[in-house]
């Protein structure tokens, strides 16, 4: 099902689909793993799945489970129709994971071809772009960097707000190699005082290659679009203009230079710019803007009908004057990705938004409004800013909260996070690191049987855990839940239970076949929230999903009006 190109009413009618699929297997996706031998987890199987399913090899489980698109399906046994037609469902229901086209690459290939020469370096960034950039980071920025581009071109819009920006990576290559005004907002101090040391980095170099090379000063970038990085968190229940007043006074000197409309158009087109491309046309990426038309917002009172902010006044931000901005967050986590597309909606000098998600665990929804990991605001709201009615992360679309077994828990929506194409891997490659669910599991049953009540405790990581004998790991594991490490095993049962280690796997890559169909209804509320008000918008599988597994972006344009 591509989402992009259904319409409204096909839209609604795919969430329903979804809902009724996932609520019917609801008891695999809440379910987890470490508990697959104190919750007799396989006998919720249906009986006529489990014989099939035990006797698989890891190479078979990822070709005939998981793999949607593989050929060659030898079954060494008669599958049952109900576990054939649960996959076939999973997979058509899934939002497409592959890229268009792989920019001269083959498809499903591990690496991007930007990679083939040399597996840390992008072909297709400049170096000083790759300083300080592992190649997952790389092959990301410069591919959404791009597209942002293509939406700032499109809409004659010269201001980017980057959000969630870390260090900094995406915004200077978005400044300093795509000419745009860029402000970076991040909430973490410490990478924000990273992002300006690494920016300043990248000056001096160009600088001594200008004087070694003697170089025209054009190539050095202009002062106006010299990032601003400011430390600022975006409280999901503060109202947009609040965001605004945020963007506006944090830095008045930094926020002034942005005010400007950017490079000159002649700047753009004339001087060379700082970004290594290559001679190949495959190697630029579609141009989705011009699939995606500009939709006027037909909810006007979204935009129109303020909420007051002490010393916010609406007029002020709806001034001709006051620059228009494309929205980009490149993982945004939880709610943040959330928040930007309401601001998006109804803030109306948000022209486009490019919106990656991630952490869908962290999402806040009615049945839990504060889901572990949810970051709180660091600070009392000032005067004025108290928080907007209830909004939660999941739903945001009115259709999708209507519609009956719509809620996804949070081990759902951390299944979500998974990455699927990653195991897959894992499984032809008879990988060792697939002992871990059991070990997992086991370690579940030795802690209940000392701690009923201590159910799914956090276990860190424990280091080349796959090498070690079972005892060992059941030692290091007590140790770090609080329980005395020399506990005694029974290990008649230690041996029952790794024996059952390939039903373990099966088990939790039955889950799995899930975790895309679950990202495929956030992201598909998303979409339905943004066309109840007034937007039209297109899911694009920017990135390799081999390289990194949360490779969908949800892009928008508005109207300006």
């Amino acid at each position: 099902m591509l989402t992009s190109n259904l319409s409204a009413g096909e839209q609604r009618e795919f969430a329903k689909t979804l809902t009724r699929f996932l609520s019917q297997y609801r008891h695999l996706s809440d379910s987890s793993v470490i508990e697959f031998f104190t919750e007799d987890l396989w006998q919720t199987l249906p009986p006529s799945w489990q014989p099939v399913l035990q006797d698989l090899t890891y190479p078979q489980i990822a070709d005939l489970l998981l793999d949607a698109k593989h050929g060659d399906r030898r079954y060494p046994s008669m599958w049952p129709l109900s576990l054939l037609a649960f996959r076939a469902t999973a997979h058509a229901l899934t939002f497409p994971r592959e890229r268009s086209r792989e920019r001269g690459g083959v498809a499903g290939s591990l690496m991007p071809a930007e990679f083939l020469e040399n597996h840390s370096q992008s072909s297709l960034l400049g170096h000083i772009f790759r300083k300080h950039v592992k190649p997952k980071k790389q092959h990301e920025i410069r591919e959404l960097g791009t597209l942002v581009k293509q939406l700032c071109d499109q809409t004659d819009c010269s201001r980017v707000v980057d959000v969630g920006s870390g260090q900094g990576h995406l915004t200077r290559f978005l400044s300093f190699g795509l000419g745009l005004s860029v402000t970076a907002v991040e909430a973490d101090s410490a990478l924000v005082a990273m992002a300006s040391r690494f920016d300043r980095q990248l000056v001096w170099t160009l600088e001594k290659e200008q004087q070694k090379k003697k170089c025209p000063s054009s190539l050095l970038p202009a002062s106006k679009s010299t990032p601003h990085h400011m430390t600022g968190w975006v409280n999901p229940k503060a109202s947009w203009e609040a965001f605004i007043k945020q963007l506006k006074t944090t830095d008045s000197v930094g926020i002034a230079h942005l005010t400007a409309s950017g490079p000159s158009k002649k700047r753009l087109r004339g001087s060379k710019h700082l970004v290594q491309t290559s001679s190949d046309s495959d190697a630029h990426p579609p141009d989705v803007t011009s699939q995606l038309q500009v939709s006027k917002n037909e909810s006007e009172k979204n935009s129109c009908e303020y909420s007051h902010v002490e010393g916010v006044h609406p007029e002020e931000y709806s001034q001709p004057g006051y620059p228009d901005f494309i929205l980009t967050g490149l993982h945004a986590c939880g709610d943040l990705s959330t928040t930007l597309l309401r601001h998006f909606v109804n803030c109306p000098h948000v022209r486009g938004i490019t919106s990656v998600a991630c952490c869908y665990m962290k999402i806040t929804t009615k049945e839990n409004p504060t889901p572990p990991g949810l970051i709180e605001c660091p600070s009392p709201p000032a005067p004025g800013q108290e928080s907007l009615p209830s909004q939660f992360g999941y739903p945001m679309s009115s259709w999708v909260q209507g519609l009956p077994g719509h809620q996804l828990s949070y081990k759902a929506r951390e299944g979500a996070c998974h990455a699927v194409e990653h195991y897959v891997r894992r499984l032809r490659e008879e990988n060792e690191l697939l002992r871990i669910h059991c070990y997992r599991a086991m370690l579940e049953t030795v802690i209940r049987d000392t701690r009923p009540d201590l159910r799914r405790a956090g276990v860190q990581t424990i280091k080349k855990a796959h090498f070690l004998p079972f005892t060992e790991y059941a030692r290091l594991g007590l140790a770090r839940v609080g329980l005395p490490p020399g506990l005694p095993l029974d290990s008649e049962r230690v041996e029952a239970m790794l024996r059952q280690q390939v039903r373990v796997v099966a088990y939790f890559s039955l889950t799995l076949l899930l975790a895309p169909v679950v990202e495929t209804l956030v992201l598909l509320d998303r979409m339905i929230y943004l066309q109840e008000n007034g937007v039209d918008s297109q899911l694009v599988a920017l990135f390799n999903p081999n390289f990194s597994p949360r490779n969908i972006v949800l892009v928008a344009l508005k109207d300006p009006g």
